[in-house]
C-alpha cells in the first residue's frame, strides 16, 4: 500500500516507523514544513504542499491522519470522498456528531476507516482479550482503570489546553482510551454514565482530571480515572469476573514494563493460581495495529474495529460527562450549550 501521512508530529512519526514491508510511505504533509521535510527525508517520501494535494494523489491508497483534534473529522471526510482508506488517530473528533458525515460516506463508498485506539494492540491487552474470549474469567462483573501522567513545563499553553482545538482535556485525551478498552472488554456500550471532572493543577480551561462510573445494560460496571497530575506515569487496568481476575500494569517506557497477571480462583477459594506474562522492550502496539489495519483493507472489511461507530459511542460518553459537570457548559466546537 502507498501511504500518505497528514500530521508529522510524534504520532505521525510513530505511524511511519510502524509501516510493514508491504507498505510504503509515499507522501507527507504538515503545517510545519520542516517537520514534513524531516519525516519525508527519512522515508524517501515526497512532501505535499497542502493536505488537498496529498488527498488528490491517485497513487495514495491509504491516508493516516494525525493532526490536532479540530482537523480530524474534516480531513477524514475529505479522504473518504477521495476514495482513500483511512487510519484516523483517536479520539477521531472533538464530538461524535463531527464524525457522522464521514461514517455515512465511508459506508457509501465502501472504504475502511480505522480509528487508532492502539492500546487494544498492546500485547498484554491482546492476551487479555484471548483469555476473555476463551471464557477464562466467566461472566464479567466490573473493570477498574487508572491512567495518568504529569505533563511537562508549559503543558497548559499547548493546543490540548485550548478547547476550541482539542474539544476537551484529559477525559478526551487518555480517557478515550480507557472508555474504549472497557466497552471492548464488556462487548457492550454504556447505558448509564456518571462522571466528574476537575482542573486541580494546570492553569487552563479544560480538565486535568476525570472520574467516571459507567454501567452497561447488563449491569457491568467500569470505574475509571484519568489524570494529568500523576507525577509518576501510571497505567493500570483490572478486569474482574466470576472465576478470575486480570490485571494489566504498565505500557512500557516511562509507564513501566508491560505486564499481565491472571488470577484464577480455585474451587476451594483462598489464594488464587497466578500466571504472569511480561512484555519488555519496545512498544509493539503501533506495528500490530498497522498489521490489523492492513488486513482490514485487504479484506475490504468496511466495518472496521475500532471504527467510526464505536468511536462515536466513546465520544458520546465523554460529552455526557462534560454536560453533567457544568449547567452552562458550552460546546466549543459549535458555540452552543
Amino acid at each position: 500500500m502507498n501511504v500518505g501521512i497528514i500530521g508529522c508530529g510524534l504520532i505521525g512519526q510513530k505511524r511511519a516507523a510502524a509501516l510493514g514491508p508491504d507498505s510504503k510511505l509515499a507522501a507527507v504533509n504538515d503545517v510545519v514544513a520542516e517537520r514534513a521535510e524531516s519525516l519525508a527525508s527519512r522515508h524517501r517520501a515526497k512532501v505535499c504542499p497542502d493536505a488537498n494535494a496529498l488527498l488528490a494523489d491517485p497513487a495514495i491508497d491509504v491516508v493516516v491522519i494525525a493532526t490536532p483534534h479540530d482537523q480530524l473529522a474534516e480531513l477524514t471526510l475529505r479522504a473518504v470522498q477521495s476514495g482513500k482508506h483511512v487510519l484516523l488517530e483517536k479520539p477521531g473528533a472533538r464530538r461524535a456528531a463531527e464524525l457522522e458525515p464521514a461514517r455515512v460516506e465511508a459506508e457509501r463508498r465502501r472504504v475502511c476507516v480505522h480509528v487508532g485506539f492502539n492500546h487494544r494492540f498492546h500485547p498484554a491487552l491482546l492476551k487479555a482479550r484471548e483469555l476473555l474470549d476463551a471464557g477464562k474469567l466467566g461472566p464479567l462483573y466490573y473493570i477498574r482503570g487508572r491512567y495518568g501522567h504529569g505533563g511537562r513545563i508549559g503543558y497548559d499553553r499547548e493546543w490540548r489546553a485550548q478547547p476550541e482545538i482539542s474539544g476537551g482535556g484529559e477525559l478526551l485525551d487518555q480517557g478515550a482510551h480507557l472508555i474504549d478498552l472497557a466497552s471492548w472488554c464488556f462487548g457492550a456500550p454504556f447505558s448509564s454514565v456518571h462522571g466528574w471532572t476537575a482542573t486541580y493543577f494546570w492553569d487552563m480551561p479544560v480538565e486535568d482530571n476525570a472520574f467516571l462510573t459507567l454501567r452497561t445494560a447488563a449491569g457491568q460496571i467500569a470505574q475509571l480515572q484519568v489524570t494529568w497530575t500523576e507525577w509518576k506515569n501510571l497505567f493500570s487496568f483490572e478486569i474482574v469476573g466470576r472465576d478470575a481476575k486480570l490485571h494489566i500494569d504498565g505500557l512500557g517506557g516511562s509507564y513501566g514494563t508491560e505486564r499481565l497477571a491472571y488470577y484464577a480462583m480455585k474451587p476451594e477459594m483462598g489464594p488464587p493460581d497466578t500466571t504472569i506474562w511480561e512484555y519488555p522492550g519496545a512498544d509493539s502496539s503501533w506495528r500490530l495495529e498497522w498489521e490489523h489495519f492492513q488486513a482490514e483493507v485487504a479484506g475490504a472489511r468496511i466495518r472496521c474495529e475500532p471504527g467510526l461507530a464505536s468511536t462515536q459511542a466513546v465520544l458520546e460518553v465523554i460529552e455526557q460527562v462534560y454536560r453533567q459537570n457544568s449547567a452552562s457548559w458550552v460546546d466549543a466546537t459549535r458555540g452552543t450549550p
